[in-house]
């Protein structure tokens, strides 16, 4: 089984009716020259890339860019037209008065599978004590968190918030909180790697920016920016697949995994086992 972590559902026909917010959504989230999908043509993109699920990611920037890239209704909208194929992470703008309730109505009422957050497009520092309570309603809820962490390629998103060791204090603070570190926290690599080793409840996944081609990209993150036996041997219950769709397409980032030396245990932890644990618990 393959399960992609990180896909951006901004051109999926079926939350697409209306032109104004489609241009919003390509304006906030920066991705162009991309034009609504029907169910079909995202379903063969993921067969021929191998991908059985996905997760799928809101975003509310309602207080730092004025409206909502995905909403977390428009999410559910997705995940109940298909719960066989989509996970479903809710988000919120944690500046937000109401921000608690709007997550609380997530999981409850929309059955939403975690909570997806942006501090570089959001603003805010992860250990700031505003977060508090959403953590506490993701532990409670037993729900994982997903982070945007390293670089955006987009200007207006400093990296100061999402830098690796910016969220330290939540893993001391929240020692059972599932939390991922989306795109390996590139190109603060090595930072990424030792949050791993010392706290177990902290995942990170592939979909990492790069500058080269697929197969360059990966075959650079797993044998030069780690050491080549450090995944298998240290990190092999912590690593995600994930694509960052529509940004970067699923299959041409299996294709490159593919070629990248790695025992079996190993990658089937990273493109399944290790994203079952992280979306449901159960020991590493």
């Amino acid at each position: 089984m393959l399960i992609d972590m990180h896909v951006h559902p901004i051109f999926y026909d079926l939350i697409c009716e209306d032109a104004e917010e489609l241009e919003f959504r390509g304006n906030t989230f920066g991705v162009f020259k991309q034009g609504p999908m029907s169910f079909d043509e995202i379903f063969a993109e993921m067969a021929f890339g191998g991908v059985e699920k996905a997760a799928l990611l809101a975003l509310d920037v309602s207080t730092s860019c004025g409206g909502f890239v995905v909403t977390n209704e428009q999410l559910a909208k997705l995940v109940s037209a298909h719960p066989d194929k989509f996970f479903g992470f809710a988000s919120v703008d944690p500046h937000r008065r109401d921000a608690a309730d709007v997550l609380k109505h997530a999981f409850d009422t929309l059955g939403l599978h975690g909570l997806k957050l942006n501090p570089s497009k959001q603003r805010f520092y992860p250990d700031d004590k505003m977060m508090e309570p959403l953590y506490r309603l993701c532990e409670e809820y037993d729900k994982p968190v997903i982070f945007h962490s390293g670089t955006s390629w987009e200007p207006d998103t400093p990296a100061k918030y999402s830098h690796p060791l910016a969220f330290e204090e939540v893993f001391i603070r929240h020692p059972d909180l599932r939390c991922c570190l989306a795109h390996f926290g590139w190109p603060w690599v090595r930072e990424m790697v030792m949050l791993m080793l010392k706290y177990p409840n902290v995942y990170t996944d592939t979909s990492v920016l790069y500058l080269d081609s697929p197969e360059e990209s990966m075959k650079r993150l797993f044998t030069v920016d780690m050491g080549p036996l450090w995944y298998e041997r240290s990190l092999c219950k912590q690593v995600m697949f994930a694509s960052n769709t529509p940004r970067f397409r699923a299959f041409k980032l299996k294709q490159a995994l593919d070629k990248v030396e790695m025992r079996d245990y190993a990658r089937r932890a990273l493109y399944s086992e290790n994203a079952e644990r992280f979306l449901f618990g159960g020991a590493l």
